[in-house]
């Protein structure tokens, strides 16, 4: 879940609203494994040297890749310069600082800052956020160095937590929270859960593989999954709000409601359920 417009977040709201950099680094620490896993399967040639992550947000993607290429160094762009602040935090506490360039820059603008010729490019849940990215497309292709891989990860959406017969006052409400929240997105954010496969290949890439990551988190589990529910259902009810019945309004926010009986935080049946889909995409001339 990185991002890259300055304008707008996975629910429609301005990057730099309350919580963002913490639910990206939730999201980062309770799906590290399936992040990790994606990195894993990229079909590069070679160990690449030169890695750029766009929309980096505040490191998952980095990360992950520092982990699987142990000798490569990445560029990581994002338009927040609290995100870049906080992904250049972590690189220090990990060691890694010196494996790690950060750039702030808005990738909407036709001129992109210099980013080197990299051998890999990673895009994870950014490309849906930028106003035109066919251009993007295209612009990276010309980026890579010749033979280099371009990953473009992609959402399903917000992941579910709750099990379908819950809350027990309103059993459902989270889908239909889901339904108002795919509404919303389709009019604020059309590209999110697009089909990147054609769109790679106008842009001139060879689309060299395409996997889906099925996330499937049961209870038991930390504390980290609590909390990711409550900072995913709180973002969601800002676009969601004004499409729900009175009823399941209260509903919900007797869930966000974090000192109330009723708070997703005291419930022990919790899951993360969700879907990410990767295009691996090799600039071939």
């Amino acid at each position: 879940m990185t991002h890259v417009h300055p304008r707008i977040s996975p629910d429609g709201h301005q990057h730099d609203t309350d919580g963002q950099a913490e639910i990206l680094d939730l999201d980062a620490e309770v799906l590290a494994e399936h992040t990790l896993a994606i990195a894993q399967w990229l079909p590069v040639r070679k160990s690449p040297g030169q890695i750029v992550d766009l929309g980096c947000g505040t490191g998952a993607g980095t990360f992950a890749l520092l982990e699987r290429f142990p000798e490569a160094h990445v560029t990581a762009v994002d338009a927040s310069s609290g995100h870049l602040q906080r992904l250049r935090e972590k690189a220090r506490a990990r060691g890694v600082e010196e494996r790690v360039r950060t750039v702030q820059a808005d990738l909407d603008e036709p001129d992109w800052p210099d980013l080197g010729t990299p051998d890999l490019v990673w895009a994870s849940a950014s490309m849906h956020h930028m106003a035109h990215p066919d251009r993007a497309l295209r612009i990276v292709h010309d980026l890579l160095a010749p033979g280099g891989l371009f990953a473009v990860v992609e959402l399903s959406g917000f992941p579910r937590f709750l099990p379908e017969d819950a809350p027990a006052d309103r059993p459902g409400l989270e889908e239909r929270c889901h339904e108002a929240s795919d509404r919303f997105h389709a009019e604020h954010v059309p590209h999110r859960g697009a089909d990147w496969g054609p769109k790679l290949a106008e842009a001139g890439f060879t689309v060299e593989g395409e996997r889906t990551i099925t996330v499937n988190i049961e209870s038991p589990h930390g504390e980290a999954v609590g909390a990711y529910a409550l900072g995913s259902l709180q973002r969601m009810r800002r676009s969601v709000a004004d499409a729900l019945s009175t009823e399941d309004l209260a509903a919900l926010d007797r869930l966000l409601d974090t000192h109330g009986p009723h708070s997703i935080l005291r419930r022990e049946d919790l899951v993360v359920r969700t879907e990410r889909t990767v295009w691996a995409a090799r600039r071939t001339d």
